[in-house]
């Protein structure tokens, strides 16, 4: 499955973000042999990714709550904050995309993440760290790399692996985006002509928006997320 097509049929997935569904996607498509056997999605939401997962992975679990602001697809209802009802190592890997900023208790979702995988089994993560309040009131944190290996290591994994999904001009370009995306309102053929009206603007920034990031020697700094590996140790 080409990297394009992973998050075509996102439901968040637009003219003025796709940028970021392509950097999540490489990511993704780069870790794909890490996910095997059983793959617990937790936070799922739609479960959007449950067909990518399940072209190395034997089934897909998707856990999530009931309290969602989105439509879900589950099969485990749970709340993430506590103890999950899941069995100890039956995990081949696990996933959780965009979910830990709207618990108040993420420490608790990675340590279950490490008691329900299997002995070297690996959990993918990402999370944003200079983004605009969402789902408000259930926004809770950002996490900086530094937290992120701190709240890894505490959990008990190894072979901490954490990468920046984009630069400053990524990052800024988002903002404007989704700034004008939210600032679009009025009777919906109104909404239509601006969206047009919009669309080479976004896709001219999201464009430009990588090249730039490579001109500035800190670009890691002022990421939009990070993503985040971790391996459950053998014995």
């Amino acid at each position: 499955m080409s990297q394009k097509k992973i998050s075509k049929g996102h439901p968040n997935r637009g003219a003025h973000n796709w940028l970021l569904y392509n950097i999540n996607d490489s990511f993704l498509a780069r870790y794909i042999e890490y996910v095997r056997g059983d793959v617990y999605d937790l936070g799922c939401g739609e479960a959007p990714y449950r067909a990518f997962f399940l072209k190395s992975a034997d089934r897909y679990v998707g856990v999530d709550w009931t309290q969602s602001f989105h439509k879900i697809l589950v099969d485990v209802t749970a709340d993430l904050n506590q103890p999950l009802p899941i069995e100890t190592g039956v995990a081949g890997a696990v996933v959780s995309l965009s979910v830990m900023e709207h618990l108040c208790e993420p420490q608790i979702m990675l340590n279950e993440a490490w008691r329900i995988l299997k002995p070297g089994g690996w959990i993918l993560v990402q999370v944003p760290w200079q983004w605009h309040l969402h789902e408000v009131p259930h926004d809770y944190f950002r996490f900086t790399p530094f937290g992120l290996r701190y709240m890894f290591n505490k959990a008990g994994f190894i072979n901490i692996s954490i990468t920046p999904q984009s630069g400053v001009f990524t990052m800024l370009v988002m903002k404007v985006n989704y700034t004008l995306a939210r600032l679009i309102r009025g009777p919906r053929p109104m909404q239509l002509i601006l969206r047009v009206v919009m669309s080479p603007i976004w896709y001219l920034g999201q464009i430009l928006a990588p090249i730039l990031d490579r001109l500035d020697p800190t670009w890691q700094n002022e990421a939009t997320g990070y993503f985040a590996v971790g391996q459950k140790p053998c014995q």
